[in-house]
């Protein structure tokens, strides 16, 4: 817990605890809204997928990109009507993977020590698929946003330290 300057007054003191708590919810929201960027951009990479676009994002989730890529080659190997299908139940499978991020950042911004760590660990494990298909700028971002993550989870016992439940909007 980082100390701030010396309240020589209670008003000070009690000015000085606003700061920190404010400081220490900005920072949850912070790590939390990782969440947020990670489901929004895979979802992008799916429909971008789905287009046939030549780009991704590589903070977005490897998993959805599997999903993408089995969908795909199934759908080649059906044509083209029952291929249209696979690749929309493709993109449900991922709606319901960004969904689940969605969720740990949802609980992740009301304190939810666990949503953290649950989207944390599964984030992490999605860095094997990563080096599975060598995609070091995509373990790179996702060292990153782990660490970003990692930033919200402390707030939340720093808060907690403070004596007062995280709940933020």
């Amino acid at each position: 817990m980082t100390e701030g300057p010396i309240a020589n007054t209670p008003q000070q003191a009690l000015i000085a605890g606003i700061q920190q708590r404010l400081r220490l919810e900005r920072q949850l929201k912070a790590g939390a809204n990782w969440f947020y960027w990670i489901a929004g951009l895979s979802l992008v990479n799916s429909l971008i997928f789905l287009f046939k676009g030549g780009i991704t994002f590589v903070i977005g989730l490897g998993l959805t990109q599997v999903v993408d890529g089995i969908a795909g080659v199934v759908a080649r190997e059906l044509g083209r009507q029952g291929g249209s299908i696979i690749r929309a139940a493709g993109l449900a499978v991922n709606l319901v993977i960004a969904g689940i991020f969605v969720a740990f950042g949802y609980l992740g911004r009301k304190g939810q020590r666990w949503a953290f760590i649950t989207g944390m660990i599964l984030y992490g494990l999605d860095i094997f698929i990563l080096l599975w298909a060598r995609d070091m700028f995509g373990i790179l971002f996702h060292i990153i946003a782990l660490a970003g993550l990692y930033r919200g989870l402390r707030a939340i016992g720093e808060i907690e330290r403070w004596g007062t439940k995280a709940q933020v909007g």
